[in-house]
């Protein structure tokens, strides 16, 4: 059943209203500062010659296949080499307090093919451009690489597939979707009849349409790579049911960025809103995102990319993670995820044990979002840890630089676990 569109606008009227409302009560901590800059007006700026030729070079080429001086000014400049949205930052942020003490650089170590490795040998080997480490809610660690600023944004690919799953609950409980388990073809009517006619939004979530797709990122050739060259929702919709079903909904994974472009249209469709007018009103303003953000769109003026792209400072990545680490839960006590979410979302899916709504599942609980040539957001609950890698890895996907960024982790888990004894970084209030 398709929903009215007369019943689609009364639910973004009363979101709308429920805003105004907190406003009117004074809770300014929800709202963006507006006698600050915007974000455009903050982050954006003219050109130098050398500089236009750049982001020439990256258009021509595509985000995939640059060379290391287009791929750090695409990565750090994302609003300055494409069409983007802007995410204003809050006036209130949510606090990230730095712990006492902090955690030692020279305290990390990490084995890797039998020999010892310390922290400044991955910061310099992997071309890392930040590393957070937050526990309980609090700064332990924090490394900015050269010329990068902790209000800098950068880019996270697949990272921000992680965010959309977030985004998915707060529609949820805000009431603009029923369920996971409703098909898509409820809120994309264009769907309907397609080869997606009987797939859910847990399907998208989990990456188990069944509807062939190649993710072949060093193949220009590839289904993934022709992304590149879509520069609308609808051209996006047209190009996904021009496919092949290669097994029944929800029985098979198989990694799909156009899918989860197509994720996010649903939410557009759901909401009433551009993904960064959602993200803004929920997790930018509600939950209090500290820097100016922005998200990377299909063309002027158009759609987000839902699967890649959002670009944001280190620091606000972290609090992306410290959310799903409470489970959505505001500093005032709002929630803005359904019960249980965050535990429904890295549930093991059929298709792939490893992998739930948008993450990649780890042993002992532990999830990831993780994106191409080194972005990485890792979350582990029980120790209320969250580590967020930023990099300008030389491959888009390597397993020798996955596994040194893995054995880092343990040894920061390591490090972090026994930090300033009992003493040290008591959950905030």
């Amino acid at each position: 059943m398709v929903p009215s569109s007369i019943h689609l606008f009364c639910k973004y009227v009363a979101f709308i209203l429920a805003i105004a409302l907190t406003a009117s009560c004074g809770q300014s901590e929800y709202q963006t500062d507006s006698s600050a800059h915007s974000a455009e007006e903050a982050l954006m700026r003219d050109l130098s010659p050398a500089e236009e030729q750049l982001v020439n070079s990256i258009s021509e080429k595509g985000v995939l296949f640059l060379n290391k001086e287009e791929q750090l000014f695409a990565y750090k400049y994302a609003h300055l080499s494409g069409p983007v949205r802007f995410l204003n930052k809050s006036n209130n942020p949510f606090p990230l307090p730095y712990a006492e003490p902090q955690l030692d650089p020279n305290d990390i170590i990490y084995m890797y093919d039998s020999g010892f490795r310390k922290l400044d040998y991955y910061l310099n080997q992997f071309d890392t451009a930040g590393l957070l480490v937050l526990k309980n809610g609090q700064i332990i660690l924090e490394h900015y690489g050269d010329d990068m600023a902790e209000d800098d944004t950068w880019v996270s690919f697949s990272v921000t597939k992680s965010l959309l799953s977030v985004l998915f609950g707060v529609a949820i409980e805000q009431g603009f979707i029923e369920s996971v388990n409703d098909p898509v073809s409820r809120y994309l009517q264009e769907l309907a009849g397609t080869v997606y006619d009987d797939v859910t939004i847990k399907h998208l979530l989990q990456m188990a349409s069944g509807v062939e797709w190649n993710e072949d990122y060093s193949n220009p050739d590839s289904d993934v790579a022709q992304l590149e060259h879509i520069r609308s929702d609808a051209e996006l919709i047209a190009f996904m049911i021009n496919r092949e079903r290669a097994a029944p909904p929800g029985t098979k994974f198989n990694y799909n960025t156009g899918e989860t472009n197509l994720a996010g249209s649903v939410l557009k469709a759901a909401t009433g809103m551009y993904l960064t007018e959602f993200a803004q009103q929920t997790i930018w303003d509600q939950y209090g995102m500290e820097h100016h953000a922005s998200w990377s769109l299909m063309g002027e003026q158009e759609i987000e990319h839902g699967g890649c792209c959002l670009n944001a400072s280190l620091r606000d990545f972290a609090r992306i993670g410290h959310l799903a680490v409470t489970e959505g839960v505001t500093r005032d006590g709002k929630k803005l995820l359904p019960e249980g979410w965050m535990q429904e979302s890295t549930q093991p899916s059929q298709g792939n044990p490893g992998y739930g709504y948008l993450w990649w599942l780890l042993s002992d609980d532990r999830y990831a979002g993780s994106g191409i040539f080194g972005q990485h957001l890792h979350i582990n609950p029980e120790m209320k840890l969250v580590v967020v890698m930023l990099s300008a890895w030389d491959e888009p996907i390597s397993s020798q630089n996955s596994r040194h960024r893995m054995a880092l982790i343990t040894g920061i888990t390591d490090a972090a676990r026994n930090l300033g004894g009992s003493s040290c970084c008591s959950v905030q209030e």
